[in-house]
């Protein structure tokens, strides 16, 4: 057993995950339920070292005996096909682990993903900050790479990604695309936020925003007339407006208000929730930067954010829980599902009841 078998396994078996960790057999996590390779046997702490030190460089071992943690991606040719895979190897009870993440060669589209066709809209901002956001493994990473690859292929424009580590790789298109992954390319977040101005971009994804200075360097760089893409881990459109402003110090939450609405064009959060033909859809919620939501951010109102995208519609806003209903009169996922994975199942239930 080595790791290009069991990268070639989770390919095979279109796993998004693969697992491995010392006491278990290996695991593959598939439509969002774990599944043990149980025709191998379980793995020793010497086994996974190993694996691990087999796709890392040099400088990767280094960082990770020192760190004890560390985010990196490797590539594996099957056939014709080279795929990708994001991987975090990390220590548990003193012996090293490893999940890895498989990205698919081809960027789906937003047609393919059956995202709503609004997400097209943003591909064709001149400027503006655009966020995902959701919990891990809910298609984030996926959704931002379809609405980039639709700039790439439609417009001219120079694209700078910041990484860690670097995902999806995009074809040549009309676009000129320049892919930083963190230690590779550039030495930290701080720096090579602090220095993409300098290398004349148009549209910035920054792969996410862990922090204060994440934060605020991703509100300048939209601020100076960008495109700014960014993910962040929150869990409906308000609780994020809410995350970014409480990242700032008392004495700049009116400062960065203000800022976050000038800037602001959309927010979409997403998560997979199970379909009835046993796939996992996305359903989203969507706020987009209209002159109601300014204000209510400019003013620090934003428990009125969910009120205000149900009863903008019109406009192209969606709360998560109208398009779990859409979804179930569509009859694409059950409604015990719906209210199981509502972020408000009382509200759900009311707009059932309509």
């Amino acid at each position: 057993m080595n790791i290009r078998e069991l990268l070639e396994v989770t390919n095979t078996r279109d796993a998004s995950d693969l697992h491995l960790v010392s006491e278990y057999t290996p695991t593959l996590r598939i439509q969002g339920e774990l599944h043990e390779l149980v025709t191998f046997p379980k793995l020793l702490g010497k086994d996974i070292e190993v694996m691990i030190f087999e796709v890392l460089s040099p400088a990767q071992k280094e960082l990770l005996l020192q760190n004890r943690e560390l985010d990196f991606s490797t590539s594996l040719e099957i056939g014709e096909e080279i795929v990708r895979f994001r991987a975090n190897a990390y220590y548990q009870k003193g012996t090293l682990a490893v999940s890895f993440r498989r990205i698919p060669s081809r960027i789906p589209t937003i047609e393919e993903l059956s995202l709503p066709t609004l997400l097209h809209e943003f591909a064709k901002l001149k400027q503006g900050f655009i966020l995902l956001t959701g919990a891990s493994g809910q298609g984030k990473s996926t959704t931002l790479a379809s609405i980039i690859a639709e700039i790439n292929l439609n417009r001219k424009t120079h694209i700078i990604t910041i990484e860690d580590p670097i995902e999806y790789v995009y074809p040549k298109g009309k676009a000129m695309i320049s892919q930083k992954e963190l230690y590779q390319d550039t030495h930290s977040w701080d720096k090579a936020l602090k220095n993409v101005l300098r290398e004349d971009p148009d549209v910035v994804y920054i792969g996410e925003m862990r922090d204060f200075d994440t934060i605020s360097s991703a509100l300048t760089i939209a601020e100076t007339g960008h495109l700014v893409f960014s993910t962040l881990h929150t869990n409906s459109a308000a609780q994020t407006v809410d995350r970014i402003i409480d990242i700032f110090p008392a004495s700049a939450k009116e400062q960065v208000r203000l800022q976050l609405s000038m800037v602001l064009s959309g927010v979409v959060t997403q998560r997979l929730v199970p379909s009835i033909l046993g796939k996992r859809i996305p359903v989203c919620e969507i706020l987009l930067g209209s002159p109601s939501i300014k204000n209510i951010i400019r003013e620090g109102k934003t428990h009125l954010i969910d009120n205000t995208i149900q009863t903008s519609q019109t406009e192209g806003m969606l709360l998560f829980e109208e398009d779990l209903k859409q979804k179930v009169e569509k009859q694409l996922i059950t409604p015990e599902i719906a209210v199981e994975y509502a972020l408000r199942p009382d509200r759900y239930l009311q707009m059932m009841e309509r």
